[in-house]
């Protein structure tokens, strides 16, 4: 049982032995006590002040010496106003250290091997371009949420879908055939998704001055968006891609190739990978299956173009198209089926998608439909909807050729995390081959940690200058703090000190600078949970933060190898070595490597 456990029915047990109060323990409005005042836990009485006609003052005192009368581990308190702060006896925390220092997966839950998993959907790239900023945090959200869901004890399935088939795949196919000359990524040496890109750019380009030679005639905007030769041209190729066209089917195949070997290398170097990958040109067509279910059922109407559409008016939205009038997909065609497919296939407990709030709209039809077609498990559709993040020069726009290319972005930040590392002299002790590990890992540290530690939903400003600094709320300061500390471990070994220390004795004595070391660690399960409940790795990151800080703040002031008393040393190097499993653990769950040296 926690201290918290106990410190709760020993509350609830004094209120009702000296007021009558009766609360259940996991009622007790119990929490960590505020910075500036002194204790542990702290309750606030105010609640209970009408019922124990007592004033706040008096009835905390109250409360406070029947507590220390029946529970052990609590050695002292204090009353500030209404506010009981209670202090956990060293030898509680001394306990917790001497059984839990030794777990390596300390603050990780083990999931049933029989349990339902949760299916993560994240990534999600067209092949029409290569992953871009926009895309790097979608994957490293979605990699970070499922080993946090897999941290607080469930099973996971991490699956990518793949947009492999559309109108955005014909523009770029249509550009490469007009304006490509054979162009491939070997003899361009180019990589295959930054090359198909490229074409899509350049449809855009071409599309565009089509569209402004039709309205200089006259035409209307509108209308000439829809009649431009380009656009008219790619509907027809999807319309023959539907169809099954050998011709159009072949150059798909090829340019869908030199895209997957492009997206492949940029997953590796982002510690992204997946249980499974599907794409929508497998999955579209049971989904145009359910579209006709829907038809049978009486859910779904037919226009007389022959498009197909949900009425959704009396759930507050509006009439959602699901099949063109050519009998042509679209994206919620396609998710229908894939959503089926994975519930079959996986018998799963949850369905996430990790997708940008620009498509809130989007998953409350699929849900909503999902309903009306008789599936009831529709309500384990989850949308993990996130903000945007943008650059200080503002949004970006693949089809304009503005964004900022996963892979360009990891070059500038592995050149950045190569000269602070040679300016603060963090490599010079490393081997070559070491040193362009420590540069890679650093870089993908500040990258990963500088996205993660902003609550999901918020949109965010990526600034890579500011992310790779080695102070502050960086993943390079936590870096450095794991790194720091297993030389102090290395070195303890080396002079024959081994972790462990005795119990008993007395000269044990927690410093305020350990004690908040110490209390960092133990809120690592429930900041685990928590953070799992709310889907958000924002809470690790900042958690990792404040236990290197604490580690930091006690590290300046405490002697570790240098104290005299031998148990006293021994104590602090295995709390050394506990805080660098902690670290470990938490920046694992946000897809973070942490160095042994630098």
């Amino acid at each position: 049982m926690s201290i918290t456990e106990s410190l709760s029915i020993a509350i609830s047990q004094a209120l009702n032995h000296l007021y009558s109060i009766n609360l259940l323990p996991g009622s007790i409005p119990l929490q960590e006590t505020r910075r500036d005042f002194s204790g542990d836990y702290t309750l606030v009485v105010f609640p209970f002040v009408k019922q124990a006609r007592k004033n706040p003052e008096t009835l905390a005192n109250e409360i406070g010496t029947h507590v220390i009368q029946h529970l052990d581990v609590i050695k002292n308190f204090n009353v500030v106003k209404g506010f009981l702060n209670f202090q956990v006896a060293d030898t509680y925390w001394l306990q917790f250290v001497a059984e839990k220092a030794a777990d390596a997966r300390f603050g990780l839950a083990e999931a049933p091997v029989d349990a339902p998993p949760v299916v993560v959907e994240f990534s999600s790239p067209n092949t029409n371009k290569p992953l871009h900023l926009g895309h790097i945090r979608n994957n490293l959200l979605g990699w970070s949420v499922s080993r946090l869901i897999e941290a607080a004890g469930a099973n996971v399935k991490k699956v990518n879908l793949v947009n492999d088939r559309g109108i955005h795949i014909c523009k770029s196919m249509l550009a490469w055939l007009r304006f490509g000359n054979g162009e491939t990524p070997e003899s361009s040496h180019v990589k295959g998704d930054h090359l198909v890109g490229k074409y899509y750019v350049e449809f855009d380009k071409h599309y565009k001055q089509e569209v402004k030679q039709l309205v200089e005639r006259g035409v209307e905007e509108e209308q000439a968006k829809k009649e431009a030769p380009l656009m008219v041209e790619a509907q027809q190729m999807l319309k023959r891609w539907e169809d099954g066209d050998k011709e159009v089917r072949a150059l798909w195949e090829k340019m869908n190739s030199w895209v997957y070997a492009g997206f492949d290398q940029t997953y590796r170097r982002l510690g992204v990978a997946f249980d499974k990958v599907y794409y929508e040109s497998q999955t579209y067509l049971l989904g145009k299956e359910l579209v006709q279910k829907g038809l049978d059922m009486g859910v779904l109407f037919r226009k007389e173009d022959g498009s197909v559409w949900c009425d959704l008016t009396a759930d507050g939205l509006d009439q959602k198209l699901l099949l063109r009038r050519d009998g042509t997909s679209v994206y919620m065609t396609q998710d229908l089926g894939t959503a089926l497919l994975r519930h079959n296939e996986f018998g799963a407990d949850r369905l996430i998608y990790v997708v940008g709030n620009e498509q809130d709209y989007h998953f409350k039809v699929l849900k909503l439909v999902l309903g009306k077609l008789g599936f009831d498990w529709a309500d384990k559709v989850f949308h993990l909807s996130y903000g945007m993040v943008e650059l200080p020069n503002g949004k970006m726009k693949s089809r304009e050729g503005t964004v900022v290319d996963a892979d360009d972005l990891i070059d500038e930040m592995e050149r950045t995390a190569e000269e602070m590392s040679r300016e603060h002299g963090k490599n010079d002790a490393l081997s070559p081959e070491e040193q362009k590990h420590l540069y890679h890992i650093l870089a993908l540290g500040a990258l990963k940690y500088f996205i993660l530690k902003v609550d999901p939903t918020k949109n965010m400003l990526f600034n890579p200058a500011e992310s790779i600094d080695f102070n502050g709320n960086t993943g390079p300061f936590i870096q450095y703090t794991h790194a720091r500390i297993r030389s102090i471990v290395r070195k303890a070994e080396e002079g024959g000190l081994k972790t462990g220390f005795e119990l008993q004795d007395e000269g044990l004595q927690l410093g305020e600078k350990e004690r908040g070391v110490v209390k960092t660690l133990f809120a690592l399960p429930a900041t685990v949970k928590s953070a799992a409940a709310a889907y958000s790795p924002a809470m690790v990151a900042n958690y990792a933060y404040e236990l290197a800080k604490a580690f930091n703040s006690f590290y300046q002031d405490t002697p570790i190898l240098r104290e005299e008393n031998l148990n006293l040393r021994r104590f602090r190097v295995t709390l050394c070595a506990f805080v660098a499993t902690a670290l470990k653990n938490t920046m694992d769950i946000l897809g973070i490597e942490v160095p042994e040296r630098m």
